[in-house]
This record gives structure tokens, C-alpha cells and sequence, in this order.
């Protein structure tokens, strides 16, 4: 037993009642054969890349089941014999399940053996200061002077202003 996807496309003038009874027919088929339908997904009306029958527009099924070849090839057949599916394909993706939790195991395996980052503690400043103020930082001698975090061709505060006018008055010395 396999696990397959199977995407078709019903004709866009089929009701809804035919899209389900088509879906039941379809599932019934792979159940018969020994296999069971883990999921049906009806994605709904979309536009074709490319004109397939006359058509531009198509529904799309989505049947993702369990099964071995033999189902497959029988329910490949009564899809070719359906008026209503325009097109249809399937893929086996066991292997490619199987592909991503060999992945995932890896990378847990790897995450568990990265060492945790050490929580980052507070300088003697910043402790006696009560956090993480701007004095903390400050330079003996030298003003504080607030950092303003503003975007390119953003308005400046008004504090801002009178601390960067004296910074473009020596640049332009």
C-alpha cells in the first residue's frame, strides 16, 4: 500500500450535486480495491493556465488515498472514461513523506544538540541605575543626548532638532 494524490479537473458548467456524486463515485472505486481515501479537498472554481477542451475555466478535487498499483491503474481508467474531468493527474508521495520526517528528524536531532544561549545579564550600571537607562551609557564629560529611532524622510521631533542642528552646523565648516 502507497499514499497518492490525485488532482482532477471537473468541467465548469457541472453542478455541485455532480462534482460530489463524481467524488463519491471515486472514492467508492478506491475503497472496493482495498485502499481507503484519507482526505477529499474541493478547492472550488479557478482559471486554466492554458485552454483544455474548450475550456478556460475548470473545478479542482483534490483526492489524497492509500492504495496499491493495481487501484490506481483502475481508477486512472474511470477517470480517462469520465465526460466531466477535462484533466487529471497522480502522484505518489509516500516516498516524499517519508523524505521530510527523515528531515525533521535530523534537524531535532541537531537543534537538541545546539547548546541553549545564556540569558544576557545586566551591567553593574545598569543594575545600580535600575535598567538599561541612557545615563548607563553615558560618557563622562560628554551631555546625554536621547537617541531618536525615526524612518529616512520621516519628521524629526522637536528634541531632535536642536540636537542635530549643531551636528550639521560643523559638518558644513
Amino acid at each position: 500500500m502507497r499514499i497518492y494524490e490525485n488532482l482532477f479537473i471537473v468541467k465548469p458548467d457541472a453542478t455541485e450535486e455532480e462534482i460530489d456524486h463524481l467524488i463519491e463515485q471515486m472514492s467508492k472505486n478506491i475503497t472496493t480495491t482495498g485502499g481507503t481515501v484519507d482526505k477529499v479537498e474541493k478547492w472550488g472554481k479557478r482559471r486554466l493556465a492554458y485552454k483544455v477542451e474548450k475550456q478556460r475555466e475548470g473545478y479542482y478535487v483534490l483526492l489524497t488515498f492509500t492504495a496499491d498499483s493495481q487501484a490506481v491503474r483502475e481508477f486512472e481508467r474511470r477517470m480517462r472514461v469520465q465526460d466531466s474531468v477535462i484533466k487529471f493527474l497522480t502522484v505518489r508521495i509516500d516516498e516524499t513523506l517519508k523524505r521530510i520526517e527523515k528531515r525533521k528528524k535530523v534537524r531535532d536531532k541537531r537543534a537538541l544538540r545546539r547548546p541553549k544561549p545564556a540569558p544576557v545579564q545586566p551591567s553593574l550600571a545598569q543594575q545600580m541605575l535600575g535598567g538599561g537607562s541612557e545615563e548607563a551609557h553615558a560618557v563622562p564629560g560628554l551631555p546625554v543626548v536621547p537617541v531618536v529611532h525615526a524612518a529616512p524622510g520621516a519628521p524629526v521631533p522637536a528634541a531632535a532638532e536642536s540636537v542635530a542642528e549643531p551636528a550639521a552646523a560643523t559638518t558644513q565648516e
